[in-house]
Formats: structure tokens, sequence, C-alpha cells
């Protein structure tokens, strides 16, 4: 299967997640920007992965990257990025939103887990309120010391 094949819309994508989990599967989402992949990324999701069966990844699309980053950002538009997530063989769906968070995308896919980066731990985000009300739990993942996307562009400039 091709990279792109795994990119989906969400109304494509319920059905598919909806029978995953009709088979007793779990499935684990997480989301981000993901603008200049490094390993954290990939580590992130390994461990995402490890809480379930089926790793679904949120990519914000490029006008809420450019929000959040500002206005150089991203860097990688927003289909490349979502491709190059979706390449990982740890990933097996990818979805583009657009939304300022990912609460209407967790409400219409319905995974079992939500796992959020280890510094919202304590922070009382609306994804996590979304995912308990829909009866899933919310999971922090472990950083990788020294590996952030800031970083490098540090180095770069």
């Amino acid at each position: 299967m091709k990279a792109r094949d795994k990119i989906l819309s969400r109304q494509k994508l319920r059905p598919v997640l909806a029978r995953a989990q009709a088979r007793g599967k779990r499935i684990v989402f997480t989301n981000g920007c993901f603008d200049l992949l490094h390993v954290g990324h990939l580590r992130s999701f390994e461990q995402a992965r490890s809480h379930g069966d089926v790793l679904v990844v949120g990519v914000n699309r490029d006008r809420r990257v450019r929000e959040l980053k500002g206005p150089a950002r991203p860097i990688i538009p927003e289909a490349q990025r979502a491709e190059m997530v979706a390449g990982f063989g740890v990933v097996d769906y990818v979805v583009l939103f657009s939304e300022d968070t990912p609460s209407a995308l967790i409400r219409a896919l319905r995974p079992d887990v939500i796992c959020k980066g280890s510094e919202y731990r304590g922070q009382p985000t609306e994804e996590r309120r979304t995912i308990e009300a829909l009866g899933g739990r919310c999971v922090f993942l472990r950083q990788t010391p020294g590996v952030r996307t800031s970083r490098i562009l540090a180095k770069l400039a």
C-alpha cells in the first residue's frame, strides 16, 4: 500500500474504524503539525501505537499551522506532511483537519484512546474532555529529550 492511500477524509475513515472496533480492535488517535519530521515524532507514533491496534494521526492543515507557529510556517505543505506521516509503518491512517482543536474530529472518529504530548499533562484540554465524554481515555507520551522542530529550525537559521 502506498503512503498516500492511508490518507482518508473523516467521512471515509469513520466506517473503516467502526469495522475495526466491531472486530475488537482498539483505535488510538494522536495529532500535530508534523512540520519537519524527526525521530521524536517517530517515537511518539510508536508510543501511541502501543496503546492500541490501529493508529490514526490527525495532521493540522496549513492555515492552522500558520496560526500556531507563525507566518513562515509550515515549511512543508499539508499534503506532503500527511504523506510523510502516512509513510511511517506504525501509522495506519492519516486525516487532515482544520479546526482549532481536534475535538470535532475525535467526536467523528470515536477512537478509544487519544495520545497527547507530556507537556499537556495536568492541563484540562478540550480533547481530553471530549474523549472522556465518549468513554475513552487520554494518555500522555514521553518526549524525546533535545529533539524539537524549533531546535532544528534554530540551527538552520
